[in-house]
């Protein structure tokens, strides 16, 4: 955590797990983060505020503003990314519009000054000096192991995917026209220094980014100029521009970004169709038909009846205390960062020693794994049994994070593949005994069988999953 108590204006392990890596890259500035817990990072990240206060006061409220000026959080902050590291990138291939666009804000409008195919560095450097374009890089967690560690246990933290963009701006220049973003946003400026003005939300919590003009924005609310090691906040919503004042020669910030479609009404569209199967299993109000060219007229004037239906659904949440949303957990599981071990290989293998009946195991990657029983997804029958599942991100691949469906890990079907196991739900009580336990015995777990009881241990430790202590 930061050493000095700098300032803020208001405004408004995990388990090494005998899984090899290889060393990825050369260690950076010591860091001022907490990386113990995903708590631990989240409440470093904002130092000095307190977790308490900025939810209280600051999540998708209004905006936050922390100015450090410590030089040990500024070094760090410099560490996580610089415009020289871009020359190095742009030999390992880099693409337009995929890993890099450069733009610039002309009369209130965002031009595009992408080339085709693969970035040229010295054709990059020529439009970043001479056009004074904004070099936007895409997701460098894929590249930069410590936005990778920030990142992983960020999306611990909120449950939710956190992307990050870099943008680098020459002096007297301007990326982007006014907007507002469907993300919550944290700012870290890295090099130089960027002049903010933010303006109040025209939607508030917005769901989708918006262009807005300047006559219709107004005056701003604040104004401030970001230096290195300051961090910036503010959620979806909220207006803003940002130039690199002259003066300074150009202006690199990180933003990190997470709770994209991630509100109440994501949840509900998922949850409710969920709802509906499950109630109507045992109620029998949900299976009559609904009235005869229902289809075809006005439906206002059964309101009254869809509203007494509405009231059955919330009844069985009430008394049942359970609410699936199954695809966007799932989704979160697909698409999030895998643990980031350091110091070793890509992809994670069993290791250490093999599960017994008299062995004693733990489960591991807690944060990244998640159990859920669901229909039978491999049972073509008409009536589907109950199966458990047990998804997890340990084999996600940090090259094609947040870069949508274009990755090499897309099936055919053009989706992510989902890692996991698929057991029986006579399982269930096992598994439990397993998640809800620090440690366990083997010969303990919930099952009928010696056998059954390796079997289930044999098939979470070739995941991964579980640690034979």
């Amino acid at each position: 955590m930061p050493k000095k108590g700098g300032k803020h204006l208001e405004m408004g392990k995990e388990t090494q797990a005998q899984c090899k890596r290889a060393k990825l890259e050369a260690p950076c500035s010591p860091s001022v983060l907490n990386f113990e817990t995903p708590d631990s990072l989240f409440a470093s990240l904002i130092s000095p505020i307190k977790e308490e206060e900025f939810f209280r006061e600051y999540w998708e409220q209004k905006p936050l503003l922390v100015q450090r000026d410590d030089p040990l959080v500024a070094a760090y902050y410099l560490s996580l990314f610089q415009l020289a590291e871009l020359q190095e990138l742009c030999h390992q291939g880099l693409c337009y519009g995929r890993d890099v666009n450069v733009c610039r804000c002309v009369k209130g409008k965002k031009k595009v000054l992408n080339k085709g195919g693969k970035v040229n560095y010295v054709q990059l450097k020529k439009d970043f000096d001479q056009k004074k374009a904004t070099i936007q890089f895409h997701q460098p967690q894929r590249f930069k192991e410590e936005l990778w560690k920030i990142q992983e246990k960020l999306e611990c933290y909120f449950g939710s995917l956190v992307g990050s963009n870099v943008y680098i701006t020459p002096q007297g220049s301007q990326g982007l026209p006014p907007h507002y973003d469907d993300v919550e946003v944290f700012i870290l400026q890295l090099e130089g220094e960027k002049h903010w003005r933010l303006y109040k939300p025209t939607v508030h919590l917005a769901r989708e980014y918006n262009v807005e003009s300047e006559e219709r924005i107004g005056n701003p609310t604040h104004e401030f100029i970001l230096k290195p090691g300051d961090l910036l906040y503010f959620p979806r919503g909220t207006i803003h521009q940002a130039d690199t004042p002259l003066g300074t020669s150009y202006s690199t910030h990180l933003t990190i970004s997470t709770y994209q479609n991630n509100s109440w009404a994501d949840f509900l569209l998922d949850a409710i169709p969920c709802l509906v199967f499950d109630t109507a299993k045992d109620d029998v109000a949900l299976r009559k038909s609904i009235p005869r060219q229902l289809l075809m007229v006005d439906a206002a004037e059964w309101t009254e009846k869809l509203s007494s239906l509405l009231r059955r659904l919330a009844e069985r949440v009430e008394q049942s205390r359970e609410l699936r949303a199954s695809d966007m957990r799932k989704d979160f599981i697909t698409h999030r960062l895998p643990p980031c071990l350091g110091g070793g290989s890509e992809s994670l293998g069993p290791g250490g020693k093999f599960p017994k009946i008299d062995s004693k195991i733990r489960l591991q990657f807690r944060d990244h794994v998640l159990l859920t029983v669901e229909p039978d997804q491999e049972d073509a029958d008409e009536i589907r049994r109950d199966m458990v599942y047990v998804y997890h991100s340990l084999k996600n691949r940090r090259e094609t994070h947040m870069m949508g469906t274009e990755d090499d890990t897309a099936s055919e079907g053009g989706t992510a593949q989902t890692h996991g196991l698929r057991f029986p739900l006579s399982h269930l009580g096992a598994l439990k005994q397993i998640w809800s336990s620090s440690t366990v015995n083997v010969q303990e777990l919930n099952l009928p069988s010696d056998e059954e009881k390796q079997n289930l241990a044999l098939a979470l430790w070739s995941e991964c999953l579980i640690q034979v202590l």
